[in-house]
């Protein structure tokens, strides 16, 4: 029976990652809609195979739950409507049974589990990977203890197997694996969600988040009771709160929402600029503020961690983004890492370019940080842009973090809040207080090797000249890929007009008195035709990029 079990979970998962890819080749596809193409329908399309998934992923339970807002932070595999919707993924589940809890209390804690007294057998929450119930210690500390459902390492084991069986599967295709890494998003996926299952690795970020803001009276983390907590438990002190979008409350005990909008944005601020270590999923169930304003902080199961790497090049980031110049920030961008090198810049240096003007000229737009987010996933999918996940995560916390200050004040705006903050980081890259010097002592040094370089180099352009060998090359990104789809719209129609014709050769033989010789043309046609859909595939692709806002020269 188990065999058979696991057996039909396999073909369940399968199943569902063909349904999927054959939605996405489907989709693409401008002959498959009804009425013709218009990027609205298209557009309605996805939007109803994004909220597709997210039943099935729930549907399957805690690790395609986790295999989703894993996904969630790669734009560059999915399309922008399937990473949105992934990224609002979340579950609400039966509670499993209150004996249940109490015997892996017993397995986890052994005789620890005496200081527990007063455990609540109505769970504060209930979710598919564990579920949250309040207790006292004898002590008299008030505590929630979190706990892990039974079962579940062996059901995300075999999860995660067939997921990595379709992920070689789809890497081995000619076209969906090109590149894209399946595979080593799979083993990431994997390595990600076996730790999480480890709720002593949760206990880490829940004490390293609390010390960063260990002197910061208005900002509340509980505390872990380290001799309570275990590989699937994990206890905390019970810090009660008013939930964060609960904006009558908060008016009613005499709390001003605006400043408490305020006062969670400069804490977002602050984890990302000063400690790298940041909340990744800031929704208004982890959120909640207490009797006095103080705001709280729950559940650090997804933490965020801008890596050095990215942090040592933020100082010149934000630089070029307040000076609004899209070919440094471009610049910068690739060496990071963020963007890949070796392509044609300018489509990006385009949306950069259209996105600073939008996000940074006042009056600050209230979701200008949603609308960055959809800019990048559009512009990332399908693209050779590998844009970190840990970037993505930055910009998701954000943007969800910029819709609760919305629900708290509607004039509220992170981007405006946000410029004390930077502004250490426009004068220094924090590598030190020699950083600026060294730097101009760099570029003047390289200033002097080109210039020394000139006269050697102008010797050699006019002996080339004399001699009739000099040749100029121009090229520009914008004339290739014009000539490129010129030259595949020709390829287009003649393929179009040898369709044709084989259709009347096709009409002529069927009116004749051998219509037998009509599956000449018929099979002619054939390869003729895959061709022509092939072709269109290409043109498509190859215009993507131009249809981005701002592509207009």
């Amino acid at each position: 029976m188990q065999a058979l079990a696991r057996l039909g979970r396999s073909l369940r998962i399968w199943r569902l990652a063909l349904s999927l890819l054959g939605g996405l080749w489907w989709d693409s596809r401008r002959w498959s809609y009804p009425g013709g193409y218009t990027p609205e329908r298209r557009a309605g399309r996805q939007r109803r195979q994004a909220r597709w998934l997210t039943a099935q992923f729930l549907e399957l339970g805690s690790a395609f739950i986790k295999v989703g807002q894993l996904l969630s932070a790669r734009p560059d595999v999915l399309p922008a409507d399937v990473v949105e919707e992934l990224a609002h993924l979340q579950d609400r589940v039966p509670a499993f049974p209150f004996d249940v809890v109490q015997s892996l209390l017993e397995q986890e804690l052994g005789e620890r589990r005496a200081e527990i007294i007063d455990l609540e057998v109505t769970p504060l929450g209930s979710a598919s990977l564990a579920q949250v119930h309040r207790a006292s210690l004898r002590s008299g500390r008030q505590v929630v203890l979190k706990v892990q459902r039974p079962g579940l390492e062996t059901l995300f084991r075999l999860d995660l197997e067939v997921l990595q069986q379709v992920a070689a599967a789809v890497q081995r295709h000619p076209r969906w694996g090109a590149g894209r890494d399946w595979v080593g998003i799979a083993k990431e996926c994997r390595r990600v969600l076996l730790r999480e299952l480890d709720f002593r690795q949760e206990a880490e970020h829940a004490a390293r988040f609390r010390q960063q803001f260990y002197d910061d009276k208005a900002i509340r983390i509980p505390a872990v009771v380290w001799e309570l907590s275990s590989r699937r438990v994990l206890c905390l002190d019970y810090v009660p709160g008013i939930k964060i979008n609960d904006r009558q409350e908060l008016l009613k005990v005499g709390i001003d929402p605006a400043a408490v909008a305020e006062k969670g944005a400069a804490s977002y601020l602050q984890q990302l600029v000063r400690f790298g270590f940041f909340h990744a999923d800031p929704h208004p169930g982890n959120l909640a503020v207490a009797p006095d304003g103080a705001l709280i902080y729950y559940d650090f199961g997804m933490m965020g961690q801008i890596s050095e790497r990215l942090r040592s090049r933020l100082g010149r980031m934000v630089r070029a983004a307040a000076s609004r110049d899209a070919t440094a920030l471009v610049e910068e961008l690739q060496q990071a890492g963020v963007i890949a090198t070796g392509i044609d810049t300018g489509p990006v240096r385009r949306l950069v370019r259209l996105m600073l003007n939008e996000a940074l000229t006042p009056p600050f737009s209230a979701n200008a940080l949603e609308k960055l987010s959809g800019d990048l996933y559009d512009l990332v999918y399908g693209q050779p842009f590998r844009l970190p996940p840990e970037l993505i995560f930055v910009m998701r916390a954000l943007s969800t973090f910029e819709g609760v200050g919305r629900s708290l004040d509607p004039g509220f705006s992170l981007v405006s809040i946000a410029r004390p903050y930077l502004l250490p980081l426009m004068t220094a890259s924090g590598q030190g207080p020699n950083d600026l010097f060294n730097e101009i002592t760099r570029q003047a040094a390289d200033v002097g090797s080109r210039a020394l370089g000139i006269p050697r180099r102008l010797d050699e352009s006019l002996s080339r000249i004399e001699q009739g060998d000099l040749q100029v090359q121009i090229r520009a990104g914008e004339t290739d890929r014009l000539l490129r789809r010129l030259a595949l719209a020709q390829q287009s129609a003649g393929q179009a007009f040898l369709l044709g014709g084989l259709a009347v050769a096709a009409a002529l033989l069927a009116a004749s008195s051998r219509p037998v010789l009509t599956v000449v043309p018929a099979v002619l046609g054939l390869p003729v035709g895959l061709g022509w859909l092939k072709l269109q595939a290409r043109l498509k692709r190859d215009g993507r990029l131009d249809q981005l806002p701002g592509s207009a020269p």
